[in-house]
């Protein structure tokens, strides 16, 4: 049984999901805060449903405090619509963002896609390189041993790219493999994550970019790094 954080101040909004959630046999808890949300984080969660405008603290807020640990996929809850929202969870690293109001099926739809994308096995080997490795058990990115600790989207782009090394893929390609809901998604966002990716390495080797950009091309992994 998956068990799902909620993050979310609103009685209301709180019951229709733990009634969608629980009737679907996921296992929900509920916080109201952030500061609470935080502190219920536990290694058991499968997925964390975050509302942005909490009481005691905005959810981009909470989204930058789980990232500094886990890796646990995100959903934000908003009532904000507009594209820099988007961009700037995105940025963050949430793994999907869903408009009030939203209907019990849509949000479980999205859920189930994201446990798919993010927790099925994958029957590969582990690849790499003298500098860049990644595994895929366990779904992490490392350079020089070291841990870049990527966001789902970012791991996964780094994922689509290893197994095609030298391809360049548009940023059409990229959506459809990587994101959860390709129709919901837009140029930008690939190019948050492409740039994310971009400042992990550059934190730990100012010299070491593996991404190579094609202008009006879109993205991949240099052959040779």
């Amino acid at each position: 049984m998956h068990k799902i954080l909620l993050i979310e101040d609103e009685p209301g909004i709180q019951e229709t999901i733990q009634i969608a959630l629980e009737a679907d046999g996921f296992d929900l808890t509920i916080a109201p805060t952030g500061i609470q949300g935080l502190q219920m984080l536990t290694d058991d969660i499968s997925l964390i449903l975050l509302d942005i405008g909490l009481p005691d603290q905005s959810g981009f807020e909470v989204l930058k405090s789980i990232r500094k640990t886990a890796s646990i996929p995100v959903i934000f809850l908003t009532a904000r619509s507009s594209e820099i929202d988007k961009v700037l969870g995105l940025e963050i690293g949430a793994d999907d963002y869903i408009v009030k109001p939203f209907s019990p099926r849509e949000l479980l739809a999205r859920i189930r896609a994201i446990l798919r994308r993010t927790q099925n096995p994958l029957v590969l080997e582990q690849k790499s390189n003298q500098k860049l490795r990644i595994s895929l058990d366990k779904k992490l990115v490392y350079y020089n041993g070291k841990n870049l600790n990527l966001s789902p989207y970012e791991y996964k782009t780094m994922e689509l790219f290893f197994k095609w090394p030298g391809r360049i893929f548009t940023r059409e390609e990229i959506m459809d493999n990587v994101w959860t809901e390709p129709e919901d998604s837009f140029d930008r966002a690939v190019d948050t994550v492409i740039k994310n990716i971009r400042a992990r390495f550059k934190e730990m080797d100012p010299n070491f970019d593996p991404i190579e950009t094609r202008r009006g091309q879109g993205y991949g992994l240099k052959e040779t790094i």
